[in-house]
């Protein structure tokens, strides 16, 4: 195997670790050597790829989120994207419920407002061929604090609403200036 590979290999083992563990513990009360010991690795190796749990956790959502909004106006539309990352959420529903109750400053809730808000961005200024004004970025900010904010409080509520649904209604909450360019572009 290749070193590439064993990085990987390395870096989805202290995923699956990490979700064990968040069976059982609250992110807050897991440890790095929790993690590195239940995946059988070393604190080097976290470390050479993390650089903490936060860190961690936010890489394995990194993958969801690319796997969804990657394909977002390529392949799926806006709603197809969102009801696939919803049903991964609660797919991984136990590790999302734990990453999502977490307030750390490095939080996956922080990481994820961070990912919609760029990924809107980029989508807009393609659409409109000029960055945002000051009037949209602040209309695209408000409406993705308040879409994290609900996907948050689904995941961590027991995720009742269906994926199909939470993805309707987060979609009927965007504000008209959004739906404008975001629906037809997605």
């Amino acid at each position: 195997m290749n070193s590439a590979a064993d990085d990987t290999s390395a870096a989805f083992g202290l995923a699956d670790s990490i979700k064990e563990l968040m069976a059982h513990n609250t992110l807050e009360k897991i440890t790095v050597t929790d993690i590195v010991r239940h995946a059988h690795l070393t604190r080097q190796t976290f470390y050479r790829h993390f650089r903490d749990k936060y860190d961690l956790v936010n890489w394995y959502f990194d993958i969801l989120a690319r796997q969804c909004f990657d394909e977002m106006g390529v392949t799926l539309t806006l709603r197809e994207g969102l009801v696939l990352k919803f049903n991964f959420i609660r797919r991984e529903k136990v590790f999302f419920a734990q990453a999502f109750r977490s307030t750390d400053y490095n939080s996956i809730e922080q990481h994820d407002y961070q990912f919609i808000l760029q990924f809107y961005t980029n989508i807009i200024e393609k659409q409109t061929h000029k960055p945002l004004n000051e009037d949209l970025r602040f209309v695209l900010e408000l409406y993705c604090h308040g879409s994290i904010s609900m996907t948050v409080e689904w995941a961590v509520s027991g995720m009742e609403k269906s994926p199909e649904s939470l993805a309707d209604d987060l979609i009927a909450a965007l504000p008209s200036k959004l739906a404008a360019i975001l629906i037809p572009a997605l």
